[in-house]
């Protein structure tokens, strides 16, 4: 049976709306849901045009998307859950179904944002010396900008805002090494409102230029069929072995989740069908939840759109995106690698069944169908490789899903079918607007109090301390103190990755870790690439980290099982995730591009993971060829952790480990071992 008459977009959408904040509009009655209609899809006109006929003046443009993007929060969004629910009457005091006060917040937020580009000629004269009018103006686009943020994303981004702020204000009685004079509010706000290193700094010039267009085009690629064609090419090609379904799933999610970059999206999309499927043959439902979410997690980090970071990364580092997308495959490989190891594991341990020949699509009626619908995605990929930049590339794939959109008889769209796109699109860009620039506060008080240097002093200092506490207990010298240096320095740095990650999306904790984490890891001599990399990653691994974990709790929702315990399972499937940053900082030619790459360390690298990974996944399993002792699984996953470690010593002692399990699992008969 071909599944994609399963597919129910009303479901898909009313589940993504229900476990991801960023997408939880509020109903909205004619009048309202016209005007931001109009407004959504002028923002997303703008952003086209501009990606085939030039950016404007670099605080226009900036200046212009906040405007925008703030002023339409404050309609697609209420201020209160009861708000999210309810479609108001129109009244006096609310116009068109919305409170009057949210009218006041959209046209101060439009006034505030574009003031800055207003007076830009001015500008020179002002910074450092503002004006009163400046305060003022800079004072309520920071208000207006909190406020956005928190109805958009929920509190943890806003606050954490706000006590940043409390700490450039009130350093002076900050503990320790983190004491700094303090500035006054006038300072503040000059320093966040009229420079670029605040508000309108790069995490929003990032969005307007790079983010949003590729937000669209997921969008539009996915409305003319494309992601329809990569779970059905999935089912054909790996749907017929053992846990089937499972395996659809991991497939389907790496395809679709590049073009995505949403983890929640791509859950509920290929979920909707790959979860039911899973639960029919048999894994159990908390399990089938968990593999769906830890497989889309992997969309974010999938090239070649990936998620909104990989924009990011472009700017912070000065490189091209052609060096950041092949830095990530073969990051992303073991990824997928790792979730594929261990659902196959689960399904030999539960002795499950694929899916029959009835329940696949044939690969070539699947082609004939939707071959079409790939053409945006090849053309932009090939600009891209080109040298192009990325919104140039955006905009022929955006221009090429209309045209293959109007023209192809098998899923032809109309101009109707083309304005929903550009509105949803915008809408879905919403809140990573708002976040980027909620983020330029936190980076603008890092820059303006150099506290990320002190925090990096701290990090490393503690570090080396406990390694040098720690080394001499440690038997055959498997590792040196520098190394145990920068093995804490870089357990302490996941952890507050998946920490900040559980409150706040991907694209923040990204820039707030690159502001306050990577300065740690460049004082251990850790290039700027790898660095950006690891942080990244385990931003992305928070999006299945209990006790937030909303792409894990999205699985459980279509499962109908225990959140928390799908929550549990993804995090120990995105394993492999966890592993490999840690790999590719011992031994950064993993990333391909790094200096000093060489093929002989690539090949000792990928091989290494590919081992620690099986292992690491048949230690989490119970099984590998057989079931295993439960001493055997302790066994591996150190053995896992020892292929990490780049001295020789300790790989050679995790190869030998993995050696001896898999020796005795082939003498041994398998009714001897105890699971």
């Amino acid at each position: 049976m071909n599944q994609t008459a399963e597919f129910d977009p009303d479901k898909t959408k009313e589940l993504e709306e229900r476990f991801d904040p960023e997408v939880r509009f509020r109903p909205l009655g004619k009048v309202a849901a016209f005007i931001a209609a109009l407004l959504l899809f002028a923002l997303s006109l703008f952003h086209y045009y501009t990606a085939g006929f030039g950016l404007l003046r670099e605080a226009t443009h900036r200046g212009v998307h906040l405007a925008f993007v703030l002023s339409l929060i404050f309609i697609v969004f209420a201020a209160t859950p009861k708000g999210q629910e309810r479609l108001y009457p129109s009244s006096l005091l609310r116009p068109f179904g919305l409170p009057i006060l949210d009218w006041l917040f959209a046209i101060a937020a439009a006034v505030s944002a574009l003031y800055v580009p207003f007076i830009f000629d001015d500008l020179a004269f002002r910074v450092g010396n503002p004006l009163p009018i400046d305060v003022v103006m800079g004072t309520v686009l920071i208000v207006v900008l909190l406020e956005a943020t928190r109805r958009s994303m929920g509190w943890p981004l806003a606050a954490i805002a706000v006590v940043v702020m409390a700490y450039g204000l009130f350093g002076q009685y900050a503990p320790g090494v983190l004491v700094h004079p303090g500035a006054d509010w006038k300072t503040l706000v000059n320093h966040l409102y009229l420079t670029s290193q605040g508000i309108y700094g790069l995490p929003v010039g990032v969005v307007a230029t790079y983010v949003f267009h590729f937000v669209l085009f997921g969008v539009l690629a996915t409305r003319i069929g494309l992601g329809r064609l990569f779970i059905d090419l999935a089912s054909a090609l790996a749907g017929r072995f053992s846990g089937g379904p499972a395996k659809v799933s991991v497939f389907s999610s790496a395809l679709l989740g590049s073009i995505s970059g949403s983890s929640i999206a791509n859950t509920v999309t290929t979920g909707s069908l790959t979860i039911p499927a899973m639960i029919r043959i048999g894994y159990p439902r908390h399990f089938a939840a968990a593999v769906e979410a830890a497989a889309s997690t992997g969309g974010q980090i999938t090239p070649p759109v990936m998620g909104a970071a990989a924009f990011l990364m472009i700017e912070f580092l000065g490189v091209s995106y052609t060096t950041i997308i092949t830095a990530a495959i073969v990051p992303a490989f073991m990824h997928f690698f790792g979730v594929l190891v261990q659902v196959h594991l689960e399904a030999k341990r539960l002795g499950l069944r694929g899916l029959t020949k009835e329940e696949l699509p044939k690969v070539g009626a699947v082609l004939k169908r939707d071959w079409p619908t790939v053409v945006p995605l090849i053309l932009l990929i090939a600009i891209l490789m080109q040298g192009y930049t990325p919104y140039l590339a955006a905009f022929w794939g955006i221009t090429a899903c209309i045209v293959v959109g109007l023209v192809n008889p098998l899923n032809r769209i109309g101009p109707r079918d083309v304005f929903d796109a550009f509105v949803l699109g915008a809408k879905y860009a919403l809140a990573v607007g708002a976040a980027a620039a909620t983020v330029g506060i936190i980076i603008g008080v890092v820059t303006l109090t150099g506290v990320s240097f002190k925090i990096a002093y701290m990090v490393t200092s503690t570090a080396g301390g406990w390694a040098a506490a720690v080394a001499p207990f440690i038997p055959f010298d498997v590792m040196g103190v520098s190394t145990l240096t920068l093995l804490i320095t870089l357990l302490l740095t996941a952890i507050v990755c998946i920490v900040m990650g559980c409150g706040i999306p991907t694209t923040a904790t990204y820039l707030i870790m690159v502001s306050v984490a990577a300065p740690v890891l460049g004082l251990l001599g850790i290039a700027p690439l790898v660095a950006h990399f690891f942080v990244f990653y385990y931003g992305v691994l928070a999006d299945v980290t209990p006790p937030v974990a909303l792409a894990a709790y999205a699985g459980a929702g279509i499962a109908n099982a225990n959140p928390f315990k799908a929550g549990n399972t993804a995090f120990r499937l995105s394993m492999g995730k966890a592993l490999v940053p840690f790999v590719f900082v011992f031994a950064p030619s993993l990333l391909l591009v790094t200096d000093g790459f060489t093929w002989q360390a690539f090949a000792l690298a990928f091989s290494g993971t590919i081992v620690g990974i099986t292992a690491l996944s048949a230690a989490f399993a119970g099984w590998l060829a057989g079931p295993l002792y439960a001493a055997e699984r302790w066994l591996l996953a150190a053995a896992a952790m020892l292929l990490v470690a780049p001295e020789l010593v300790s790989t050679l002692i995790g190869l030998a480990i993995v050696a001896l399990v898999i020796a005795r699992q082939t003498l041994m008969p398998k009714e001897a071992a105890a699971v």
